[in-house]
């Protein structure tokens, strides 16, 4: 790999993690946020599925680019970005049912997700498959790391768990809230403040 490539690769893995995070930065991709968050297991299951759905969408649209006509771009777009998502769905409910069953229809629903379409439009169309697929990737990663964190909180206070296992003590109680779906916005609103308050620092 070369040093511009190199550069190149840790520039975009530094934007959607940090600088252009999908979530904190953009704003975007928050319905599953809401939804599947209060419970780390089928967020990483549900973030791992996009991230994996935006590589592999991305890499292949940046590898037909040349053939799409301009007027059905966003059709083909919205397909591709399908069959993945279906092909995620189908692989999901084949090896681990029983997640697939919690996850419902919100799998589905990652086809609707902006973040697939946002990087297909912004990176695939003007770049070669590999950075497309790195591109996809971290975006990925990037929401992933801002739903297993707000996911780290809601689990841990409204069940006492991480990962379905107990770590706090029986004398605990746990905040009910915490698993309805308005503590959601409360603890994501509270990183995305944090997220921005440091990058804003950082900045000056």
């Amino acid at each position: 790999m070369s040093l511009n490539a190199a550069t190149n690769t840790t520039r975009i893995l530094k934007d959607n993690l940090f600088r252009n995070n999908p979530v904190a930065s953009q704003i975007i991709g928050i319905c599953s946020a809401l939804a599947v968050t209060n419970n780390l297991i089928n967020t990483f299951i549900m973030g791992v599925g996009v991230a994996l759905s935006t590589a592999f969408s991305s890499f292949t649209l940046s590898l037909m680019k040349a053939w799409i006509p301009q007027k059905v771009r966003m059709i083909i777009q919205v397909l591709v970005l399908s069959f993945y998502v279906i092909l995620l769905d189908i692989l999901l409910r084949a090896f681990i049912p029983d997640i697939a069953k919690a996850l419902g229809p919100y799998i589905g629903l990652i086809i609707t997700n902006c973040i697939l379409m946002g990087r297909a439009e912004a990176f695939a169309q003007a770049n070669p498959p590999g950075a497309a697929f790195w591109d996809g990737l971290t975006s990925g990663i990037g929401y992933l790391m801002v739903l297993m964190i707000v996911a780290f909180f809601r689990e841990l206070l409204g069940f006492g768990t991480l990962f379905g296992v107990p770590v706090l003590p029986d004398q605990f109680i746990p905040w009910t809230i915490m698993v309805m779906a308005p503590s959601a916005f409360f603890v994501l609103a509270i990183y995305i403040w944090i997220h921005n308050t440091l990058l804003a620092k950082k900045r000056k």
